[in-house]
């Protein structure tokens, strides 16, 4: 699982201070609300046969080791992503934070194989397995009271920091981890409509909780 640096939140200084209060167990911070994507995950087809072993023999940026896995990892320096190629033509493809790097890395693993023969003359239908994106719900959090009163929780504080909270909804399905200062960390979802929807299903169940404490 992808796990975010630690960085310092943007605060919202108004005035020069920050105002907080405690609601319940659970303390509220004056912070800037977000959440941008980090990355995407995608798969397609290039409904071609690949030569993996001449692919590496022919490309630097390639690592082939098939006694260990049968994909072929091939690295993109502009934008910055990584894939595997299968010799199937089936393709995976990470790192990428906006569908225009994801298209623009998929044409360039399309122009790589140019390289060693092979031209693919349909356009690969991509299709978005996971999104991971990261940012702040805009207030601290304490996990040991989120432990204890939200549904679909893991929170082992010796081993890990963050508090896992699976969000099950009719409409979409997301898994956040949570962290104390209120860093955030969402996967799962498929679109990025779906990832902000997420985030304020998420900051409703935690106003749920302050208001069911009062």
């Amino acid at each position: 699982m992808w796990f975010p640096k630690q960085e310092y939140l943007n605060t919202l200084w108004y005035p020069r201070f920050i105002n907080k209060h405690v609601v319940s167990g659970v303390l509220y911070k004056m912070v800037k609300r977000d959440i941008k994507v980090v990355n995407i995950v995608v798969s397609t087809n290039l409904k071609h046969d690949v030569p993996l072993e001449k692919m590496a023999a022919t490309l630097s940026n390639t690592e082939y080791n098939p006694e260990q896995f049968p994909g072929l990892v091939i690295r993109i320096k502009e934008p910055k992503t990584s894939a595997l190629i299968f010799s199937s033509g089936k393709v995976v493809c990470t790192g990428a934070r906006s569908m225009d790097k994801v298209e623009e890395s998929i044409k360039k693993i399309i122009k790589s194989l140019e390289k060693i023969g092979i031209k693919i003359k349909i356009k690969p239908d991509i299709k978005i397995q996971n999104i991971v994106a990261s940012g702040s719900v805009g207030m601290d959090l304490n996990l040991n009271t989120l432990a204890m009163t939200l549904k679909n929780t893991e929170y082992e504080p010796e081993q890990f920091p963050g508090l896992v909270y699976k969000l099950v909804d009719s409409e979409l399905r997301a898994t956040f981890l949570l962290f104390s200062n209120g860093k955030i960390v969402c996967t799962g979802t498929k679109s990025e409509s779906e990832v902000n929807k997420a985030l304020e299903k998420l900051i409703a169940n935690l106003k749920k909780i302050s208001k069911k404490k009062k």
